[in-house]
């Protein structure tokens, strides 16, 4: 029946299939899934690598080559062969590469997907790129600096990460040798994918996708890099599997176009549910795009694809699509034991949103790290709502406000057409505005950055500052490592409640609000909680339990206690996985459950299930005593 409905926008005839999903030859997937194109190569792989201690060195004829690095993996890591986690300024990356054939006018481009800090990249000696900024994307027309005799190519990148900069937004990264409390190794230079893509020289070079689910239309806007003598049109199809949503053509003006496109309203809602993004049923809407002369020819073609949804708070509750939705995050770190940042391949991006489901999660809370796009891309592809938060700078001076700034805006034009994304969060737990309660310049920096973010997104909540102290803020965010699960149920259980929580209560040990600021309207999210590790030498957690029939208990009464509870609108279990020294994953490192998924699953959900806690019937392994 709603199949039949459907046919109403149209089948597949006369327009052209979109592409095929382009794979490089390092199994990474495509780095930038949201505008993909077929003509582009890999150069992740072998590189020549130097670390150049004191940042001594200016110019690529003044390195001495070392042993090879691995790239996207960065030199702290073991996969990048290289294991160095001292403390060092700069390094150095050599490679080469041969360029394609570029007939008729075509552009080579060279694409960094996150270098860590600051980065120079040369081309056949000559410099190609200067970026600021470890956590985003950069990307130079190196067209122009090929050498004309030369077939093989040289690139060269000059990272340089001052390890102990507690100016610049660093996330997790520890600036002492050694990881400590809950800070981590440190990531430099390039830790994501290295790439070239052949281009028109007229060409899409910016996509951007929204949606009104109130007006059921989808919003698109384009850049247009290069110039052309005639008029451009570009032509838009979107595809929900083999019905054609819309196939339309706009003139490009003033190289770029800004549409709402319209759908037919299908009515009843179960004809409407079936077009809608949801994390039981993530569909999405696969989209074409073709660059065309007024002649007629195809300039550029790209695929993409975006989502109909919709996210609000109001009354106190998270609404998806219009209606309430209790989201049941865990707060990833989003590190790998071998890899770091990195992660060991596509595959396991893939497991890690798989794996966040299994556990009975609907979202994660990405916490201090930009992830890879393609994480995001399978979040969008399975089904998981995302929380995305900047690495904090762990300074308040003037260089950090304009790096994280800046940094931030970069961040939300990358990832802002993800349908997974539900929520912006530019500070956590002060981190970067250590006197927010005496100091009006950082409260005015929470509320500028706030702002920033819902001018720049305004379809989405924003987190001003998670975990106390909140300025300006859609939802409050709420860290509590209280273990017993009958406080934890008495302090959130019912909204009458909320002004003495407000006023009185210190569950971090800071002020829940700086001012009134409508709390009393805003949801409320127990935005960090439980925490609960095994107890092992050389490890810890915010509670520790002694082996993993004990965390499986523990873990079941802090999610009885917080499930279905009147006044949140939903909770973040810390956390997805051990990482390094902080041991209180529901996972090892190594994404090992540390108890069977599907009773974690039903303690996550609040499902009445007897567990069985023998660890010898079950295989599991045990903690130390």
């Amino acid at each position: 029946m709603a199949r039949k409905h459907l046919t109403q926008f149209g089948r597949a005839t006369g327009v052209p299939p979109p592409p095929p999903r382009a794979a490089g030859a390092s199994g990474r997937g495509y780095p930038r899934p949201m505008l993909e194109r077929d003509d582009w190569t890999s150069l992740d792989g072998a590189w020549d690598f130097a670390i150049d201690h004191d940042a001594a060195l200016r110019l690529p004829d003044e390195v001495q080559w070392g042993r090879p690095i691995e790239v996207p993996f960065s030199p702290e890591t073991a996969r990048s062969g290289i294991g160095d986690t001292g403390l060092y300024r700069a390094c150095w990356y050599r490679r080469a590469f041969e360029a394609p054939a570029l007939p008729a006018g075509q552009r080579l481009i060279l694409h960094l997907g996150a270098v860590d800090h600051e980065a120079m990249v040369w081309v056949d000696g000559g410099l190609a790129a200067v970026h600021e900024g470890g956590y985003t994307p950069f990307s130079a027309d190196v067209t122009d600096l090929l050498a004309a005799r030369a077939k093989a190519h040289e690139i060269v990148v000059r990272a340089f990460d001052d390890p102990g900069d507690l100016a610049k937004p660093r996330g997790k990264q520890d600036w002492q040798i050694d990881p400590h409390s809950i800070w981590y190794p440190r990531t430099t230079g390039i830790w994501q994918s290295v790439w070239l893509e052949r281009v028109s020289p007229v060409r899409i070079e910016q996509l951007r996708w929204s949606c009104n689910l109130e007006r059921w239309e989808i919003g698109v806007d384009v850049r247009i890099a290069g110039a052309h003598p005639g008029p451009l049109r570009l032509r838009v199809t979107l595809q929900s599997d083999d019905l054609v949503l819309v196939d339309d053509s706009y003139t490009v003006v003033a190289s770029e176009v800004h549409r709402a496109i319209v759908l037919s309203d299908p009515g009843i809602d179960d004809f409407r549910n079936e077009l809608l993004w949801h994390p039981s049923s993530p569909k999405l809407i696969d989209a074409f795009l073709e660059l065309v002369s007024d002649e007629g020819a195809v300039l550029d073609r790209v695929r993409s694809y975006t989502a109909i949804r919709s996210i609000a708070v109001d009354g106190g509750r998270f609404l998806l699509n219009g209606r309430p939705y209790p989201l049941r995050m865990v707060l990833d770190q989003g590190y790998w034991p071998d890899t770091g940042l990195t992660a060991p391949s596509d595959d396991a991006l893939r497991r890690d949103v798989e794996l966040t489901k299994a556990m009975g999660f609907n979202a994660a809370r990405k916490h201090q790290k930009i992830e890879d796009p393609r994480y995001l891309y399978w979040a969008d592809r399975l089904g998981l709502l995302v929380w995305e938060e900047m690495p904090s700078a762990y300074r308040f001076t003037r260089t950090s406000v304009a790096r994280l700034t800046r940094e931030w805006i970069e961040v939300i034009e990358r990832d802002a057409s993800h349908p997974c994304i539900i929520a912006w969060v530019p500070f956590n737990e002060s981190w970067g505005v250590p006197n927010l309660p005496e100091n009006a310049a950082e409260r005015h920096y929470v509320e500028t950055l706030y702002h920033l973010t819902k001018t720049m997104d305004p379809s989405r909540p924003v987190v001003g500052n998670d975990g106390w102290e909140s300025v300006a803020t859609d939802l409050i965010g709420i860290h509590d490592y209280d273990d017993d699960p009958a406080r934890i149920r008495r302090r959130y259980e019912t909204h009458e409640v909320l002004p003495r929580l407000l006023k009185r209560e210190r569950p971090g040990g800071r002020a829940l609000m700086l001012k009134g600021n409508g709390a009393s309207e805003h949801p409320i999210i127990l935005s960090e909680f439980g925490g609960i590790a095994l107890a092992r030498p050389g490890t810890w957690g915010y509670t520790a339990a002694p082996n993993t029939r004990e965390l499986a208990r523990r873990y079941r009464a802090l999610l009885d206690a917080v499930n279905g509870v009147e006044l949140l609108a939903g909770f973040c279990y810390t956390q997805f996985a051990d990482t390094w020294q902080e041991a209180n994953g529901l996972l090892y490192a190594d994404r090992t459950p540390k108890f069977p998924l599907d009773e974690m699953c039903a303690a996550t959900r609040g499902a009445r299930v007897v567990i069985d806690l023998d660890p010898a019937a079950r295989g599991e392994r045990e903690a130390a005593p």
